[in-house]
């Protein structure tokens, strides 16, 4: 356990290191020098995650009566939220510095699963905030809700090497097409993917079929192992299904860690932007925790006691 100010400078330390030593060039923007770095912005878009924090307006006045001292030019809540969109490709790109720095994606398999992201309570009427972006969508977690469909790709150590969302309503085989086919060529676009796994990625049976499985080795040289449909002819061993499971619980307490402990399952955005930065920051204070827990020698995902708060 380590009291916030260590985990917020190791945190910067950390930050500032990548920033320059990738020589990143802050993006362009009209008017006069942003009051933060990118490295602090990162650094408070991160940090601002976590769940104690129940709304991006309680992280800011947090920030305002306790971090002002180390970060004394912090502007207004409206500013800090444009710098966190601004700068959201250097969120992502840190996000994945850590599994490279890890070297998490060194392993015979990733696990690869789905979960719904409520953005909006599917029952209100009118179109919301993200009316064409958002949709509605059946999760067996939520029942019908409207919000994003979420892919992640987890390493055996629990470490995200990768995702992307779609609407609610996307189907989780097009969702990984888009996702492998973005780790096989990729785009700028669509960075937060990774890079391609060195083993096999491993599902439920939402990805299965023979015929895309087939396709998605062939097109992106990607093989997918799934559990058999009931009518397949190939069945698996009780063995098997047995250890699928005790893999499925690793991708659980990841979610788990996404809704609950960084406030995922809480998100309400008004702008796609702004969830795709604050997603990221969510990804990239998951990993970073995790090589903090190597650091200090603790389990993996043992997040709760991790800061004295």
């Amino acid at each position: 356990m380590i009291d916030v100010d260590t985990f917020i400078t190791v945190l910067y330390v950390m930050i500032d290191d990548f920033c320059q030593f990738h020589n990143r060039v802050e993006a362009c923007h009209r008017g006069p020098q942003t009051a933060l770095s990118e490295a602090e912005v990162i650094t408070l878009a991160l940090f601002g995650q976590w769940a104690q924090f129940p709304s991006e307006r309680a992280f800011y006045r947090y920030a305002e009566h306790h971090l002002r001292s180390a970060f004394p030019t912090l502007p207004n809540r409206s500013q800090f939220n444009r710098l966190q969109r601004q700068f959201a490709d250097g969120i992502v790109a840190f996000s994945l510095f850590l599994v490279y720095l890890m070297d998490a994606q060194n392993c015979l398999y990733e696990r690869i699963d789905s979960s719904g992201i409520p953005t909006r309570d599917a029952k209100r009427r009118g179109a919301g905030w993200l009316a064409g972006q958002a949709d509605i969508g059946w999760s067996n977690r939520l029942g019908w809700y409207e919000g994003f469909h979420l892919l992640t790709s987890v390493a055996p150590t629990g470490v995200i090497t990768g995702f992307g969302f779609g609407p609610a309503s996307a189907h989780d085989q097009r969702l990984m097409e888009t996702f492998l086919a973005a780790r096989a060529y990729p785009t700028e676009r669509l960075s937060a993917v990774g890079e391609k796994a060195q083993g096999v990625y491993i599902a439920d049976k939402g990805f299965a079929g023979d015929k895309p499985h087939a396709v998605w080795q062939g097109r992106f040289g990607a093989e997918v192992i799934t559990p058999p449909h009931q009518t397949s002819h190939r069945k698996w061993p009780k063995e098997w299904r047995r250890w699928l499971a005790s893999l499925r619980q690793l991708i659980e307490s990841v979610y788990d860690k996404l809704l609950n402990v960084f406030r995922l399952a809480r998100e309400r955005p008004h702008a796609l932007s702004g969830f795709q930065a604050r997603l990221a920051a969510k990804v990239g204070l998951h990993n970073f925790c995790i090589w903090l827990n190597g650091q200090l020698e603790r389990a993996p995902l043992a997040f709760a006691d991790l800061i004295d708060w």
